[in-house]
């Protein structure tokens, strides 16, 4: 049996980044581990009738302890990276599983610089994604390989 993965990525919150997710990136990983989707925890409708009611905080705080639940019931995390800086959600989540053990790994395919001269994305974050045996991949292919092998 394929071990669970929980795929930490901003990408589902711009109309592209849910296209590329949900028919290239979740497509790939689920290759190779059973993906635990954060993004299918909660409905839209949940979001928008917590909007319409005035509970921003209460779905916001909702939706973190759904992610939380996801996290530790996998072994694995798997975290997109792209992007000038690394979002501050997916970061959140690569510090929480590597907390509890879960080996992590990232992927950056962004040509631009971010973080620190001589590691991929913010030092911390590479040392914390390394620390757990996972490592940073530069393509999806190499991402998937790299969770084969985990």
């Amino acid at each position: 049996m394929a071990e669970r993965c929980y795929v930490a990525s901003p990408l589902g919150f711009t109309e592209a980044g849910r296209h590329y997710y949900e028919h290239v990136y979740l497509p790939a990983l689920r290759e190779v581990v059973e993906v635990v989707d954060p993004w299918s925890l909660t409905s839209s409708g949940e979001v928008e009738e917590a909007l319409a009611a005035g509970r921003e905080r209460e779905i916001a705080l909702e939706i973190g302890r759904r992610n939380g639940e996801a996290i530790r019931s996998c072994t694995l995390l798997a975290a997109h990276l792209d992007g000038q800086e690394a979002d501050a959600g997916t970061v959140a989540e690569i510090g929480y599983g590597a907390a509890l053990g879960l080996r992590c790994f990232g992927l950056r395919t962004d040509l631009r610089q971010s973080g620190e001269l001589g590691v991929a994305v913010n030092l911390q974050v590479e040392a914390f994604i390394l620390e757990t045996g996972g490592r940073i991949a530069t393509s999806l292919d190499d991402l998937v390989a790299a969770l084969r092998d985990a």
